[in-house]
Order: C-alpha cells, then structure tokens, then sequence
C-alpha cells in the first residue's frame, strides 16, 4: 500500500512539473495586449533591450520554481510519512528524555533539520540564480548566516504553536482545532508586535534615517493624513540587494515606516514620498486590520478542515503513512502538508484581497501627492530593479501577485499621461550604461 502511494504520488508529481513547464515556457502568456503597447505601461518604453531579455528568462525561471517548490515539499512529507521516517524521529526523541516538551523539541529539530537540508539545494539555487542575474548581492556567508537565524526564528515559533497544539489534541481530539484558533488571535497580535524590535533587526540593521531633509517631508505628509508617526527608518539592504522596497510594518506603538537604503538610493525625493503616500494609505485605510481579520478568518477555516481531513486520512490510510493516532507528534508531517495544500490553494483568493488593497493605497497616494509622473517612474524603476514581469500570465499573477501587476498599476496611476513622457528615463539608463 505504501509503495504504491508512494509510485502515485511521484508520478502525479512529474505530471504536474511538465504541465507547469509547457504553462510557463512555452504557452505564450505574458505579452503585452496591443491596446498598452507604446505606452507607459509597455517595458518596451522603460527597459533597455538586454533587461527586457533578462526579465523574461528571470521571471519564468523564478515562476516555475514557485508552482514546483511548493508541492515537492508536499511529496517529502508524503514520503517522511511513507517511508516511517517521521515515527523513526518520535521513537528516537521519547528515547533520549521523560519530559514531553523536550521530546517535542527533539523530535521537531530532527524534522525540522531534515527538512532544511533536502531543500537547501533549491534554496541555494534561489540564491545562486538571482545574484547572477544582478538581483542579489549578498554573499554567501552572510546569505548562510540569515538562512541559520531563519531556521532557529521558525524553530522557535514552531515549538510553541506545535506543543500547543498537539497539547490541545491530547485533551480534545474534537474540538481542538477551535481553542487552537482561539489561541492564534493573541499570538498573532503578539508576533506582530514584536516583528519590527525583536526579529527583523536579526536580519538587518535598522537606523533613524539619515536623510533629515527627506524624513521632514515624509513626516508632513504623515501629518497630512493623521500617522502618528515621530521617525522613518531605513534599513541596510544595498549589501544584500538592488531591488527597491520600502513599507511600514508592527502595530500599536512599534509601527515603523521603513526605506530600504536602496530605494533611497536610486529613487528622487517625489518618487520615494509617492511610495511612502501608498504606504501610508494602507495605514489610513486601516488594511493591517482587515488583514490580521482576513487572516484569523482563513486560519478558522483551515483548521476546521485539518481536523477533518488528519481524521479521515489517518482512519483510511494510517497503516500506510505510520500513524495510529493523531495525537502523536509523528503525525505533524500530515499536518503540515494538508496546511500548506490549503495556503497554496486560498493563495488566489488572499492574492485577490491583497491586490485591492495595494490599488486602494495607490489611489491614496495619488489623491495625496497628486504627482502621476513620479508614481509612473517609480513603478518604472521598481520594475527594472527585480527585473520583473509588468503582465504575468493569468496562474503567475492569480498565485504569485500580493500586487496589481505592474501594467495595471502604471495605467492607472498614468492615467493620461502619454508615452512620451516616459523616454527620457530610457534615454537616461542608456547614457549611464
């Protein structure tokens, strides 16, 4: 039974792998419709010839390895799971100490570190593909450092929620995943909190920023829509990266607006208040909110639907995948795979939600800065500096796009602006080439 699943599954795998390769390489989605061609939208108008080749083969790359990464970390789930591994771990963890939590913490490291090597190879070749088409500059030491802190970060986090949980299943194999949701509010508000003080500086180093001149004129426009907002601060990223980012992130009274030190590097002052306008639209709009609730929402759902299916799965097919219970930590393979299949499959629908509010924070920094040159030539630079597609085809943008596409949100920030006003960034790349 297990040797068959296991045949199943690798062949539903390669199916779908080639599937994705014809969709992405070869079924001609992307292009630019006629209807935009020559204007402020079109790369044609923006990228010089060398970055229009080199977005179309990072992009497709990139996009194929998003749609095949994913489900072949649900095939390594279902082969731990097959082959005994995940119970091998629990019997090997219960050995070596009494206290439960320790076993938890033995078993969830030797999972976890499993894990991390069987995917590294892919994760090095994320990292080795976007340095050599110029998006990272990272090296790799310190590439090796943040990737050791993200296991450690995640190891952590995951201790918690997965001690809890199967806590939760031991004393209520019903209603366990309502009373896990319950606790999910807190620690989410919690995590949130924390992110901008405690886990992103282990990542960068994060500073008031430097430029005072700037910092007054984004504080105006702060004012201008009621942020409570004393300092912006910039981050160190041009030693990791090119591309452009900036965001404000936490709540309550660790909520920050921050510029990566790139972005104030390669940006002029009006195109950096526009991004910093959509950043505050979201703040005004109060999308943080509606995202934390979206998010409990999903959660909810999710874990009703995990329930259900651990139960079904292990009642049909325990003797094949190893489990006898679900209270057993050894089924958290099964857990984490029929998660992360619901998060890919809702991805559309939390894409979809997230892409409203981006065009929302859009039209506010609009109605704010009421300055459409420079929301265009932002969205221009921003494009060429992540070498990124401005029209994905219709599964990329429905699964992979939190934001408009770049050809909706410069048509509509351009409004009437004409192509022509575009050429002189062309002209001005070329020259500096």
């Amino acid at each position: 039974m297990a040797k068959k699943m296991g045949i199943i599954a690798l062949f539903l795998f390669g199916v779908y792998v080639l599937c994705m390769y014809w969709y992405i390489f070869h079924s001609g989605g992307g292009t630019i419709p006629r209807a935009f061609q020559g204007t402020a939208a079109d790369p044609v108008m923006f990228m010089s010839e060398k970055e229009l080749n080199l977005s179309g083969e990072y992009s497709k790359i990139r996009n194929f390895l998003f749609f095949v990464v994913t489900p072949f970390e649900w095939l390594v789930y279902i082969v731990i799971l097959l082959m005994g591994v995940s119970r091998y771990f629990e019997k090997v963890a219960t050995s070596q100490t009494k206290w439960k939590l320790l076993q938890n913490a033995a078993y969830l490291f030797l999972l976890s570190f499993l894990l991390y090597v069987v995917l590294f190879p892919i994760e090095y070749y994320r990292y080795n593909l976007s340095k050599s088409y110029g998006i990272s500059t990272q090296a790799f030491t310190s590439w090796m450092r943040d990737g050791v802190v993200d296991f450690w970060v995640n190891f952590g986090m995951t201790f918690i929620v997965v001690s809890v949980i199967y806590w939760l299943i031991k004393k209520s194999a019903k209603r366990w995943w309502l009373y896990a949701w319950l606790l999910t509010i807190p620690f989410t508000i919690f995590i949130m909190f924390l992110q901008p003080v405690v886990i992103d500086p282990l990542y960068n180093d994060f500073y008031p920023l430097k430029n005072k001149e700037l910092e007054t004129k984004i504080l105006a426009i702060a004012d201008q829509a009621d942020i409570p907002a004393e300092h912006v601060y910039e981050v160190n990223m041009a030693q990791k990266t090119n591309a452009l980012n900036a965001y404000v992130t936490g709540i309550g009274s660790n909520s920050r607006i921050v510029l990566w030190d790139t972005t104030l590097n390669r940006l002029t002052d009006n195109e950096i208040l526009f991004i910093m306008a959509h950043e505050m639209g979201h703040y005004v709009e109060k999308h943080i909110y509606f995202g934390i609730a979206g998010y409990l929402l999903l959660t909810l759902v999710g874990l009703w639907i995990t329930a259900k299916t651990m139960r079904w799965a292990i009642a049909r097919y325990g003797h094949a995948i190893k489990i006898t219970k679900m209270s057993d930590i050894h089924s958290l393979p099964l857990f984490l795979l029929i998660t992360s299949f619901l998060l890919f499959a809702s991805s559309p629908l939390s894409n979809y939600i997230s892409r409203y509010q981006e065009t929302r924070a859009d039209q506010y920094a609009i109605s704010l800065m009421n300055d459409r040159t420079a929301a265009v030539t932002a969205f221009q630079k921003l494009t060429i500096s992540g070498l990124s597609e401005v029209n994905p085809p219709l599964l990329v943008k429905w699964f992979r796009y939190t934001h408009p596409t770049m050809l909706d949100r410069i048509m509509k920030v351009a409004e009437t602006e004409e192509p022509k006003n575009e050429k002189p960034l062309k002209e001005e790349q070329k020259k500096g080439k």
